[in-house]
């Protein structure tokens, strides 16, 4: 009876040994996936056992209980984080875990450049296949509801910069990001704002900066570029800017702006309309914005492109006048 009972318990020995072994062994293989990549979203909330098979679910070849059972015995069942995930041809169990307990989700990025206009931005954004498009149909006026600015003009209210963004995401998401990255720019810039400075309210500071974004060419004219602009209000001039008008013809600017436009009133036509224009007209970079503060100490009243990216500024009409035959027609 003792040898039949010590028989039973050296098997039942290798037998776990042996399943322990299979065990470590599995844990490092690599699981088969039913493509190349395979794209896992965890919910918040989701139990282990519900992981294990969002994770089949998605198109790993494993069984689900296997899966669950490695979460619970490795310990980290509670550290699994929600998300966007993307696993990849060679990913074994133990990497598997390691990454939904780490959050490394699958991340995206999407660039909003300078100078660009709320069109403009949401036309980058509708082409990224990785964000949910929940802004999509939704005109100014209610995306700016959406994102808790009702009333306000989304113009000029999102900062360029490039966001990362799970896969999954929504546009909503990555706008409201944007718009705090302005909120806190223009909050920095107007902190350091100059005695010099025209501009009696960060909301103008804006507008004005995005004036300077859109007819700087040179990032070292932008403080010039400023002045001419910060130095015409001071003084009751009209700005008498391009960008402005244009923007003020929306989807009609065919490229080419004519003495016509510039007759043409809008509440954007600063050759029409005295002072700033009622909205920014673009998103300004950090550059812009500490150059609409900051004026550089100049009387320059005018400014006209030489053809090579940079302006010459002029004091006098006489002078810009000069200047222009120089640099635009050749005289």
């Amino acid at each position: 009876m003792r040898r039949f009972l010590l028989t039973v318990f050296l098997l039942g020995a290798l037998g776990v040994l042996g399943a322990g072994g299979w065990a470590v062994w599995w844990v490092g293989q690599p699981l088969r996936l039913a493509a190349p990549t395979v794209d896992v979203s965890i919910e918040p909330g989701t139990l282990p056992r519900g992981v294990a098979q969002t994770v089949v679910d998605a198109g790993v070849a494993a069984n689900p209980d296997l899966l669950y059972w490695w979460f619970r015995l490795s310990g980290q069942a509670r550290q699994i984080k929600a998300g966007s995930y993307e696993l990849e041809t060679g990913i074994t169990p133990q990497r598997l875990l390691s990454k939904l307990a780490r959050g490394e989700e699958s991340l995206r990025a999407v660039t909003l450049v300078e100078g660009w206009n709320i069109r403009q931005v949401r036309a980058a954004l509708s082409k990224e296949d990785s964000l949910r498009h929940d802004t999509a149909g939704l005109d100014d006026a209610a995306l700016m509801a959406v994102l808790g600015r009702p009333g306000q003009h989304p113009e000029g209210r999102f900062f360029p910069d490039t966001y990362t963004f799970a896969k999954g995401s929504s546009e909503a998401a990555v706008l409201r990001r944007a718009m705090r990255a302005m909120d806190k720019r223009l909050e920095a810039a107007w902190a350091q704002r100059a005695p010099t400075a025209a501009a009696k309210t960060p909301e103008q500071a804006l507008i004005l900066a995005s004036i300077v974004e859109k007819e700087t060419g040179r990032g070292a004219d932008r403080p010039l570029v400023s002045a001419v602009f910060n130095n015409r209000l001071r003084v009751g001039m009209p700005l008498q800017t391009d960008p402005t008008v244009i923007y003020g013809m929306g989807a009609s600017f065919n490229g080419n702006l004519r003495k016509v436009d510039l007759q043409t009133d809008t509440p954007w036509n600063t050759y029409t309309r005295p002072g700033l224009p009622p909205t920014p007209i673009a998103m300004p970079g950090r550059a812009a914005l500490l150059a609409a503060v900051q004026p550089a100490a100049s009387k320059a009243l005018y400014f006209v492109a030489r053809g090579d990216g940079s302006s010459h500024f002029s004091e006098t009409l006489d002078e810009h006048n000069r200047a222009v035959n120089k640099y635009q027609r050749g005289q």
